[in-house]
C-alpha cells in the first residue's frame, strides 16, 4: 500500500541546534522537533535516527502521522544534512555518532525516549540501549542487527561519497533512485521529496548531496576482512526490541533476524513484502506496525 505524505503545515516542526565534541573541536548537530507544543511535557518523546548517507527528513512521514501523539526529534547525523562537515574524516566513526546523539538526548531534558533507528542509526540505538542507565525505554530497529555480512557493507562502499556534482534535481533524483533501488515503499513524490532534500545548489548552479564526501572515506576504511558482530551488544540489550525488515533486504538476513528473536531482548519481527534495505517508514503499513508497537509494548 502506498500513501502519499501529508499535507501538515511545514512549521509543524522546527529546527534546532545543539554542540557537539570531537577530538578536533567542537561541531554542529541539527535536529528536527515535530510536536513541540504547550503539551509537550505530557507528551512521550520519539527519536529517529537515519541511515548511514540520508538524512532527518526521511522520517517526514512518519513524524506528520504521529506528532500529535509524540514529541519527535529528528537529528542529522554529523556530516549529512544540516550538520556541520567535521575537519577531519577520523571523527566519522561510532563512537562520535554515539557521543553526539547523547548530547541531543541532554538538550531535550527528558529521562527516557522511545528510539527508531534506520541502519546505522539502528546500530547506535542498539549501542545506547545496551550501556547502564541507559534513557533508551523501547527501541524500534529498522532493517538492520548485532551481525552484517561484509559483502553488504562493501555495496554500500561503491557508491557512498563518489557522487559528483549534478546538473538538475532531476538528475540527483536519478542518481538516488538507481542506488537507494531496495527502498521501499516510494511513490513518485517521495522521490522527488527526497532528492530536494538530499541536496543544496551549490553556487555554480549545480546540485550536491548533503553528505560529506570524507564519510565515504571514513567507512571505506573502516570495513575489515570479517563480519560485523556485535552479538555480545545485542545480549546486554534489556528494553523491548521492535526489529523491522525487508523481505528482500541485503543487511538483516532471516538467518540473523531469527536469532535476534531467539537471544537477547524480549523482541518483536515484523517484514514487509516487495522491501529490500530499508524500509522508509514512508506508508500507513510500516508507521502503523510503529505505532500499534510502542502503544502495546509495556515499560
Amino acid at each position: 500500500m502506498h500513501a502519499h505524505l501529508r499535507t501538515a503545515p511545514e512549521k509543524a516542526y522546527s529546527r534546532h541546534y545543539v554542540l557537539g565534541l570531537g577530538f578536533h573541536g567542537f561541531h554542529r548537530i541539527s535536529y528536527l522537533e515535530w510536536g513541540a507544543t504547550k503539551s509537550v511535557n505530557t507528551k512521550r518523546t520519539l527519536f529517529c535516527v537515519h541511515g548511514l548517507t540520508r538524512n532527518a527528513r526521511d522520517f517526514d512521514f512518519l513524524a506528520k502521522t504521529l506528532c500529535d501523539r509524540y514529541r519527535i526529534v529528528c537529528p542529522d547525523v554529523v556530516g549529512r544534512g544540516d550538520s556541520d562537515h567535521l575537519i577531519s574524516e577520523e571523527g566519522y566513526n561510532y563512537l562520535q555518532y554515539n557521543a553526539d546523539m547523547n548530547a541531543v538526548l541532554a538538550r531535550l531534558n527528558v529521562s527516557e525516549v522511545d528510539w527508531i533507528g534506520t541502519s546505522m542509526g539502528g546500530i547506535i540505538g542498539m549501542v545506547l540501549a545496551s550501556v547502564p542507565q541507559s534513557p533508551i525505554r523501547r527501541l524500534v530497529v529498522n532493517d538492520i542487527g548485532p551481525e552484517v555480512s561484509r559483502e553488504a557493507l562493501l555495496s554500500i562502499a561503491q557508491y557512498i561519497g563518489k557522487s559528483n556534482t549534478f546538473e538538475s534535481l532531476n538528475e540527483v533524483e536519478e542518481h538516488l533512485r538507481k542506488i537507494y533501488a531496495e527502498f521501499a515503499p516510494m511513490t513518485d513524490e517521495d522521490w522527488h521529496q527526497m532528492a530536494k532534500y538530499s541536496s543544496r545548489r551549490t553556487r555554480t548552479g549545480r546540485w550536491r548531496l548533503k553528505v560529506d564526501s570524507r564519510v565515504g572515506d571514513a567507512y571505506r576504511d573502516s570495513i575489515s576482512y570479517f563480519d560485523v558482530d556485535m552479538w555480545e551488544t545485542w545480549e546486554k540489550i534489556t528494553c523491548p526490541v521492535l526489529v523491522l525488515r525487508g523481505k528482500n533486504s541485503s543487511f538483516l538476513t532471516e538467518e540473523v533476524a531469527e536469532k535476534m528473536l531467539a537471544c537477547g531482548p524480549q523482541t518483536t519481527l515484523v517484514e514487509f513484502d516487495d522491501t529490500g534495505h530499508t524500509p522508509t517508514l514512508r506508508n500507513d503499513e510500516q508507521v502503523d506496525t510503529i505505532t500499534q508497537w510502542l502503544a502495546n509494548t509495556p515499560i
